[in-house]
């Protein structure tokens, strides 16, 4: 049985337990899009009990911002608020990972002045109330990757022990992916080689990147979505050679955005293996994965490690019970009432109270 303690992911790298704190949209920014205390607190708390704590969606530039109070990294003036986000989590023993992010056409509207919403393509998604995004030009891509890397500095300077890419939940480095939302003729898209080419300029972008600013210790992990509803949409297939693409470029994990660590495909009803299972053989040089999704129990987290997951991410149970690790590993109920313990922020809280799959799950805010 694969131990859950002291995991080593990389060289010079060790989590002191293989759970990861999931990247959850906390709302709850100050209006300047700096840390509140109250995310302070937050995060500090789950930086005690989490091997790596991996923040809410960060945003890399002003038209990147896709919620309300959303943090931020858009510009060096935000360096100083990141330092505290990296510090009050370091603080506990957890790993602080930054997630880096761009909202593209899933930018919530009228956020601020003059606001542009892009994509790949100018296709609307397939959501309520959704506007047409305007379709970047091709300079503009590099411009995007550029405010990625500029972004990736500041978190660097900021104390971070790494960041990862957002290419999951059909944010735009997903849109540039998907065959639904990238329609394009020149070398972002077309063929699913040249989809493929956005994200891994990031990833080449975030190779030299660390090389340039940081230690090798520094880690680059990379978040997807294995696939969409959407017709046309990502299938596993595309997300096999993503898998084997990101394999191949040493990354130093791969993160599986799930709505269950054992779900199957939701596109192919036939196909019942779990999707671990599917996508582990094109792994080839055998990245760390993270699995998330449904994680409650001991036993829950010995199964998802045996379906081959290397690190198991906490989302909701994590929002209720501010010590769910240590619940998990002694065996014991987690709290599923999120109140005043819970210590959440309070936009964050009210957000929670609409979410109809809390209470489905068994989960009740107060």
């Amino acid at each position: 049985m694969k131990s859950f303690e002291n995991y080593q992911l990389k060289d010079q790298v060790i989590l002191k337990n293989r759970f990861v704190l999931a990247p959850m949209t906390t709302y709850s920014g100050n209006d300047d899009l700096t840390l509140s205390d109250e995310e302070e607190r937050y995060y500090h708390q789950r930086g005690k009990e989490f091997g790596m704590v991996i923040t809410a969606a960060t945003a890399v530039s002003r038209h990147a911002q896709a919620f309300t109070n959303q943090i931020s990294a858009k510009s060096d003036d935000y360096i100083p608020s990141l330092k505290r986000l990296a510090e009050t989590i370091k603080e506990g023993g957890a790993l602080a990972i930054c997630q880096l992010h761009h909202g593209g056409r899933m930018n919530a509207l009228d956020l601020y002045k003059d606001q542009d919403i892009v994509s790949a393509s100018s296709v609307k998604a397939n959501r309520k109330n959704a506007v047409r995004p305007r379709a970047l030009e091709t300079e503009e891509v590099y411009q995007v990757i550029e405010d990625f890397r500029q972004a990736m500095i500041r978190c660097i300077k900021a104390g971070f022990d790494g960041i990862e890419l957002h290419g999951a939940n059909t944010y735009l480095i997903q849109q540039f992916f998907s065959p639904h939302s990238n329609r394009r003729s020149d070398a972002f898209g077309g063929s699913l080689d040249k989809r493929l080419n956005f994200p891994m300029k990031l990833v080449d972008m975030a190779m030299e990147t660390r090389n340039t600013y940081a230690s090798k210790a520094f880690i680059l992990g990379y978040r997807l979505s294995p696939e969409e509803y959407e017709e046309p949409g990502i299938t596993l297939d595309d997300t096999k050679v993503l898998v084997k693409a990101l394999s191949d470029k040493h990354v130093d994990y791969i993160h599986l955005s799930l709505g269950s660590y054992k779900q199957s495909s939701v596109r192919d009803k036939s196909q019942d293996q779990p999707i671990i299972s599917v996508l582990k053989p094109y792994n080839i040089n055998h990245v760390p994965m993270i699995g998330v999704g449904g994680i409650e129990t001991l036993s829950q987290a010995k199964e998802a490690l045996s379906l081959g997951f290397d690190l198991l991410a906490i989302g909701k149970a994590a929002l209720s019970d501010p010590k769910v690790v240590s619940h998990i590993l002694n065996d014991e109920p987690i709290k599923k009432v999120i109140d005043e313990s819970s210590i959440l922020p309070k936009p964050m809280k009210e957000r929670i109270r609409q979410w109809s799959y809390l209470k489905q799950g068994g989960y009740k805010v107060i």
